[in-house]
């Protein structure tokens, strides 16, 4: 349903959707966890970032990327590089073999900045190279990809291929990425302390802001033609081909805008983290981190944590942007409980979660709430006089390749 006014939106069913998320991000969790438990959030919703991107890769465009951890991770990688460079000040590192270069350089006999961290001495690059590295590494890949026509579970099973590719690359890089150690003890941004609560709390509003600007681009998207063709592509692809649309380039469009997404919750998952590592190999190491920082999230580029952002996409509904937030929200929040006292079962909960929400209600948690909340609320005249009744159903999306082949010149 289109509205006239901003206003007009704010008062329909998907502007109180935003509304109530707004209340709940900004004011409700805010007042009632304490700064330690509300940055456990903030790295929850880092994720929802990603989630965004594959709701509108994956639902609405049908291509399924199980590499958006890589994006994730180049995106914190920028992040992490610039922080590292900043700590890592002549005089802070005065007692190194060679002062002005990270540490784990100097453990690994580098007597020089490499060339490519030059850069990040500069802010500015960083913010941009936080969205142009993973877009550009997208590009690449859809280029090579779908215009050889590349698709369906070939092109999921390159996606996790390329994670799993970086995560050796920068694991057997570890004079100039960290090894498998990462980039750590990152305290400070431009000057600033982000190790405090009150800058923790900061970031987390920061998080929150940036995750309700993208989901409205998400929604622009979405509503306008271009989301139209990519839910024909999803559904009739060849026909979308022979009406004239290059669906290639369409293709490649969303999949660097999920890229940019991804890239975008890495860099504040750093921030609020404080480090960026690549995958651990194996299930023990991720027992051990756990035990370490108290939740079970240790590997932040590999086939891991990209299969984990699909399950917070499925659960939360594919088809919805607000169902990728609260799946994300949801499964970590599981995650956290259930890996403090079980932490080597979370990984067959995971497993397990992904196949009953495949077989159970494929459409998520949206997708239940659509069919067996909404009719409720239309019974009830108090909610049903401010909602608008006419918001389609995500479960069952149109056909729509007929109008674009109507409205094609």
């Amino acid at each position: 349903m289109k509205t006239n006014s901003p206003l007009q939106w704010l008062t329909s069913r998907e502007g109180i959707y935003y509304l109530l998320l707004a209340l709940l991000l900004v004011v409700v969790l805010p007042l009632l966890l304490d700064p330690f438990r509300l940055n456990m959030v903030g790295k929850y919703l880092t994720y929802a970032f990603a989630a965004i991107g594959l709701v509108m890769c994956w639902g609405k465009a049908g291509i399924l990327s199980l590499g958006q951890g890589v994006f994730f991770g180049l995106g914190g990688y920028c992040m992490a590089m610039f922080l590292k460079l900043e700590a890592s000040t002549p005089e802070a590192t005065k007692n190194q073999s060679t002062p002005g270069i990270p540490d784990f350089m100097d453990w690994n006999q580098i007597t020089e900045l490499p060339g490519f961290w030059q850069p990040f001495h500069s802010f500015s690059f960083t913010l941009i190279a936080v969205i142009a590295v993973p877009v550009l590494l997208a590009f690449i890949i859809g280029v090579a990809m779908f215009k050889r026509r590349v698709g369906g579970v070939y092109f999921a099973i390159i996606t996790q291929a390329i994670a799993a590719i970086l995560t050796i690359l920068i694991i057997g890089q570890q004079g100039l990425t960290g090894g498998v150690n990462g980039i750590t003890d990152l305290q400070t941004l431009m000057g600033w302390n982000i190790r405090t609560d009150m800058a923790k709390t900061t970031l987390y509003f920061v998080c929150v802001g940036l995750l309700f600007l993208s989901l409205l681009v998400a929604r622009h998207v979405q509503n306008a033609k271009l989301g139209r063709i990519l839910v024909a592509m999803r559904d009739q692809e060849n026909r979308v081909r022979f009406s004239g649309y290059d669906v290639a380039s369409f293709k490649v469009f969303v999949f660097c805008l999920a890229a940019g997404l991804a890239g975008i919750g890495g860099a504040l998952f750093t921030l609020q983290v404080g480090f960026m590592s690549p995958s651990f190999v194996g299930i023990v190491p991720s027992i051990l981190f756990t035990l370490q920082v108290g939740f079970m999230s240790p590997s932040f580029v590999g086939i891991v944590p990209s299969i984990e952002m699909v399950v917070f996409c499925a659960l939360g509904g594919r088809y919805s942007l607000l169902g990728g937030v609260y799946g994300a929200l949801l499964v970590n929040a599981a995650k956290s409980g259930f890996s403090e006292s079980f932490p080597e079962l979370w990984p067959y909960a995971m497993g397990a979660l992904f196949i009953g929400v495949v077989l159970a209600f494929p459409n998520g948690l949206a997708g239940l709430y659509e069919r067996y909340i909404m009719p409720l609320e239309k019974r009830l005249p108090v909610i049903g006089k401010y909602l608008d009744k006419d918001k389609p159903a995500p479960q069952a999306p149109p056909v729509v390749s007929d109008q674009l082949s109507a409205e094609k010149p």
